[in-house]
């Protein structure tokens, strides 16, 4: 059997390797390419300006044209398809029969019909050719135009920007990437790429381009406004090459593209169409992966095999110039009833958004700007149909805010769950590849092909590998990041025994590069629980979260909480009052925590260090609600006033929280002290928990509410509180040496090897003979406990920090409040627009 491919690229080339891998006898297949080189990832094509040359973009691997049953033609430019004939005529006059035909001639770009479209150092952005002619234009320019702020189009930018041009993005659409990311995604997108030095126009219709006066080009503008560059390059969509298939009489879909059935046959059924060319049930694909689909199911229903393609799912993953940017499913909520969260953050210039369904239960479509790292989970979710928590939020809500985000465990996958779309490889194949030796990324990705191909699908790879080495009883990397070759705890165990207090000295003695936003927030972490040094000295600052490097947490509109210590929840009237000053000085929102303390929410970053002078004043302390450290110990009023208290739960839950305050650990921990078993203070629900008998204290750990609460578990029962305090001692600097970065202690526990009989032996019974060295450890953090608010505001330097600009000591305008209930709350956008809100923020 004769088989003509018409096209070479990604899509083609995908097709005859399915076609040979078949090992239908009797095959000869000829491919026809009309470029001078064979296949190459076009997907990674931006990377030819990088350093990538043209052999190591290749697809083809060495020898692959070498067999006899395959031929391949280079500069083979098809003329003509007789399908009566069953020929094809190619444009040196060769005429080739076939007994199967394959069209694989992908896309043309789209070049709007505006007069001076043509003229010299105009470009597309398509081929290694014209890459190659780019760059030597790039080589002689000084700025650079890409017509089109869509995918490719900011791909594009990249490369001019990579070339060292002035670069701007001409979109005509009122945002970037309109297809893809929604206008809250687009805003963020358009304030990423142009703080990397792109300049975006939006809603620009070109009219013509002519002779520049401060470049080669000047393109003018329907608004009247005019651009000037050396370069032009259009990226404005693509249009599938079906002229040739029109040509032959074959049908075609309503807006282009060659009409395939699900067998990928077009209305003549000796001839096929795949890729970009093809259309299916009248819609185009543009993404490889539905292209390298298409590929397998030709290839297999052309052996003789049954095979069907049902259209196919166009999320993506990608980075942008270095921006993550996303697109799941229902990105827009187009379906009817959907529901969407949202979550932004405009100074790290991340936004989020989930679709679910009207019911809740299933997610429909996600768009993420700036942070992708939820993409594996939310595209599983969304594929496989695979339930949403009760509070669907949090998965897209950051951690800072102390809720531990759910995830998707891998093994809540089915075997028959495609984890890598574009080569369609399941999980079963993942792990049957590990368990025949595939356990490396590498090794995976030759066995099975899984994130070869645009690599969005690496993330989940790796954890499937990882899932399933560590069934079969294999060495797992556990890596912190690529900056470390090391755990927390071996990080933790390397700055403890070479006495090491600074991440410079870690990076230098035991890491590599500069580090990143997982390794400095984690070493951060264990320096401070080590040496309790102050975390905004000049040495530590850098490397603290938002929430950190600020002394409080975040809010939603960009102002901060302020949460001082009451310990135990013991307050004077006094205190009371001075906090209810404070509160109405500052125009503050005032509400009691379920954790016995007052949170005071509203305060812009200036006024942080003015609030906190006065409540220091007042005889207060740092809560720590912003760190990973002791939050709160919560307490009822035990046997001083409760009837039926059976010690002093008040006193003793204040001697642990004053202990035990400013403790560093790798999450948030809450204590609970309840005066008898009615459990008042909810101590079975803590990190710690006691609870008063008429034996003594009943000691519990590992408690946890939040999203997956867990019951804490009884560790020792009938204590005395110098023995309690021995305990916890041990107990907390066992969890702040072992846990992995971010792990609550009831993760923690759950992953501990033994269970709670090892943590016993650990604890209560020194197995590993280290409790004097944690009780030790503990005493070291104790004796120089200092409060961080103090330190901060009795230091002019780290006061400079607390300003909302750079360059100017005026305050954020962008604050507004609205009236509720007596008191305030952050103004909606849409109030923003109607109403004149209050003014509720003194200057101070």
């Amino acid at each position: 059997m004769n088989i003509i491919v018409i096209g070479h690229g990604m899509v083609g080339h995908k097709f005859i390797e399915s076609l040979l891998d078949g090992g239908v006898p009797g095959l000869h297949i000829t491919v026809l390419c009309e470029e001078p080189r064979p296949a190459y990832d076009r997907v990674h094509l931006s990377e030819f300006f990088s350093g990538k040359t043209a052999d190591e973009l290749s697809l083809v691997k060495p020898g692959f044209f070498e067999r006899s049953d395959v031929t391949l033609k280079l500069n083979a430019r098809a003329l003509d398809v007789d399908r009566a004939a069953r020929t094809v005529t190619l444009a040196g006059g060769e005429v080739l029969g076939y007994d199967k035909l394959v069209f694989a001639t992908g896309s043309t770009p789209f070049v709007p019909p505006l007069p001076g479209r043509d003229r010299k150092d105009c470009f597309v952005y398509r081929t290694i050719e014209d890459l190659e002619a780019m760059r030597e234009c790039g080589a002689r320019s000084r700025t650079g135009v890409v017509i089109g702020g869509g995918l490719l189009g900011l791909e594009c930018a990249k490369a001019l920007r990579d070339m060292g041009l002035e670069t701007h993005v001409v979109e005509f659409a009122p945002r970037l990437m309109a297809v893809q990311v929604d206008d809250n995604g687009a805003r963020i997108l358009r304030a990423r790429i142009e703080g990397l030095g792109v300049t975006v126009h939006t809603q620009k219709n070109t009219l013509e381009i002519v002779d520049g006066e401060a470049g080669t080009h000047r393109m003018r503008f329907a608004d009247g406004g005019a651009l000037d560059a050396d370069m032009i390059v259009f990226s404005a969509g693509i249009r599938p090459r079906d002229e040739l298939a029109r040509a032959g009489g074959l049908a075609v879909g309503a807006r282009g593209g060659i009409a395939i059935d699900d067998s990928c046959l077009t209305s003549d059924p000796d001839v096929y169409a795949v890729g970009e060319c093809a259309a299916w049930n009248g819609t185009a694909f543009g993404l490889v992966a539905p292209g390298y689909d298409m590929a397998r199911v030709a290839a297999r229903h052309l052996a003789g095999e049954a095979a069907a393609f049902n259209g196919a799912d166009m999320s993506t993953k990608l980075k942008l110039m270095g921006v993550d940017v996303a697109s799941i499913g229902d990105a827009h909520g187009s379906t009817a009833g959907s529901r969407a969260y949202q979550f932004t953050d405009e100074r790290k210039q991340v936004y989020k958004k989930i679709v679910v369904s009207e019911c809740g239960k299933y997610l429909l479509g996600a768009v993420m700007i700036g942070d992708a790292s939820e993409y594996g989970t939310l595209l599983q979710m969304m594929l496989n149909k695979i339930a949403l928590p009760e509070a669907p939020e949090f998965l897209i809500l950051p951690q800072a805010d102390g809720k531990a985000r759910p995830m998707l465990g891998v093994d809540a996958l089915p075997d028959a769950c495609q984890i890598c779309s574009c080569n369609d490889v399941s999980k079963g194949v993942l792990c049957e590849a590990v368990s025949a030796g595939a356990t490396s990324i590498g090794a995976l990705k030759s066995r099975t092909g899984a994130g070869s191909a645009c690599g969005g699908c690496v993330p989940l790879v790796t954890q499937v590998m990882k899932a399933e080495m560590k069934k079969q009883g294999l060495a797992v990397n556990n890596h912190v990041c690529e900056h470390f070759p090391h755990t927390r705890q071996e990080l933790y165990h390397i700055v403890k025994a070479g006495k090491i207090r600074t991440f410079a000295a870690l990076l230098a003695q035991h890491g590599s590069g500069l580090g990143c936003d997982i390794c400095k927030p984690m070493a951060a972490n264990i320096l401070a629980s080590t040496w309790n040094d102050f975390v905004l000295a000049p040495v530590h600052a850098s490397l603290q979260d938002s929430n950190d490097y600020f002394l409080g947490n975040i809010q939603k509109d960009g102002t901060y909480s302020v949460v001082p210590r009451m310990p135990g929840g013991e307050v004077t009237a006094d205190g009371l009052i001075a906090v209810g000053q404070v509160a109405k000085k500052y125009g503050l929102y005032t509400k009691i925590t379920g954790g016995q303390r007052v949170d005071l929410f509203g305060a812009r970053v200036d006024q942080l260090p003015l609030i906190w002078e006065e409540l220091i004043a007042a005889g207060f302390e740092s809560g720590h609600a912003y760190g990973k450290s002791l939050r709160t110990v919560k307490s009822c009023v035990g046997s001083t006033w409760c009837r039926y208290g059976v010690d002093d739960s008040l006193a003793f839950a204040i001697r642990l929280e004053n202990r035990y305050k400013g403790l560093r650990t790798p999450h948030k921990i809450k204590f609970g002290v309840s005066g008898c078993t009615r459990e008042c203070a909810e101590a079975q629900g803590k990190d710690v928990g006691l609870i008063a008998t008429e034996a003594g204290w009943n000691l519990y750990v590992c408690g946890n509410g939040g999203m997956k609460p867990r019951h804490a578990e009884l560790i020792a029962s009938g204590l005395d509180e110098q023995t309690v305090v021995r305990y916890v001692d041990r107990f907390l600097m066992f969890y702040v040496r072992t846990a992995d970065r971010l792990q609550r202690t009831s993760v923690w526990r759950d992953n501990l090897e033994g269970g709670l009989a090892y943590l016993q032996d650990v604890v209560l019974d020194d197995k590993l003979g280290i409790a004097a060295e944690l009780e030790a450890d503990m005493q070291h953090v104790v004796d120089t406990y200092a409060c961080e608010w103090k330190s901060a505001v009795s230091d002019p330097e780290t006061r400079k920090r607390f300003r909302h600009f750079v360059n100017s000591d005026q305050p954020d305008q962008n604050v507004v409040f609205m009236p509720e209930r007596g008191q305030i709350r952050p103004a909606t956008v849409e109030e923003r627009k109607r109403v004149i809100p209050i003014a509720v923020q003194q200057s101070a």
